[in-house]
């Protein structure tokens, strides 16, 4: 593992999918995120590149052939390339190989950089088009966080709390598929509290979220965290059934509706990216 320090955190990294794998508050001595327990789910928060969520059949259509990709592409079980440029920072960079190129006809890099300011991290992906036609991608963040991350509380102790929703409307998932139904969910104080019931069918697919913060928090004591996103058109929310954690999930892209032709150029929210142009994203959390 490789690590970040300052005087409030300690953030663990590996080079394996660019993934955060610690993240410690110095004071309390919390480990806020999951622990990646590979009998409910093995990941701590993988980048999800250069799909996101599911495709129709696993595959699409670029170019008229028919290409496959596994449910959230391959980015989280690729090695990157590591540099560290500062004491606060860390940069993570994954490119284009002849092995990609079979499966997804793009030439890409795509960066994560890593930078601790306060009790705050922030994660910045950034992609690059080297090639000489537009580059046609999703990306977006799977960060678990640990619930409860305090001993003496439990599960259903922990909320998240909206900075602008007042009542969360969201789309199911049929077969890692977006489907045609829909949900909502009514909050008090724009407080959504936490059961594994919620996750039972999956995760919760936000199109239309108004907030750009998220505070998970707990009735108990003062501990938690904040996590904002305001980049991210798309929004997810899951745990594996059972365990004791929660993915908040901003995306720029999102899984392939059941009805959806497949074509790539078609997908909804695909990023199309011009050669030699840059596109960046962030999110941050910050430990109380």
């Amino acid at each position: 593992m490789i690590f970040l320090e300052n005087e409030h955190l300690i953030a663990g990294f590996n080079a394996k999918g660019a993934e955060l794998q610690k993240l410690q508050h110095k004071a309390t001595g919390l480990d806020y995120l999951w622990k990646g327990d590979p009998a409910y789910w093995g990941k701590f928060s993988p980048v999800l590149f250069p799909i996101v969520g599911g495709l129709k059949n696993d595959s699409y259509i670029f170019e008229d052939k028919t290409y496959s990709l596994s449910r959230h592409g391959f980015a989280r079980d690729k090695e990157f390339e590591v540099s560290h440029p500062t004491d606060n920072e860390l940069i993570f960079t994954l490119r284009d190989t002849p092995e990609t190129l079979a499966i997804y006809p793009f030439e890409f890099e795509l960066i994560l950089h890593y930078k601790l300011e306060g009790a705050e991290l922030t994660c910045t992906y950034v992609v690059n088009n080297p090639g000489k036609k537009e580059l046609l991608f999703s990306l977006g963040g799977h960060p678990a966080f640990a619930v409860p991350f305090t001993t003496g509380t439990s599960y259903e102790d922990n909320y998240l709390l909206f900075d602008r929703d007042d009542d969360l409307y969201f789309n199911k998932i049929d077969q890692n598929l977006i489907s045609d139904e829909h949900g909502t969910l009514s909050l008090k104080d724009r407080k959504l509290h936490l059961n594994h019931d919620l996750f039972k069918d999956d995760a919760l697919v936000f199109k239309s979220l108004k907030s750009e913060k998220i505070k998970l928090a707990n009735t108990e004591n003062n501990h938690g965290l904040e996590f904002q996103f305001s980049q991210f058109p798309f929004f997810g929310i899951w745990a594996a059934p059972g365990a004791d954690f929660v993915c908040l999930e901003p995306w720029c892209g999102i899984a392939d509706g059941i009805h959806h032709n497949q074509q790539l150029k078609d997908k909804e929210g695909i990023q199309s990216l011009s050669p030699e142009v840059r596109w960046e994203r962030s999110w941050h959390v910050s430990l109380f």
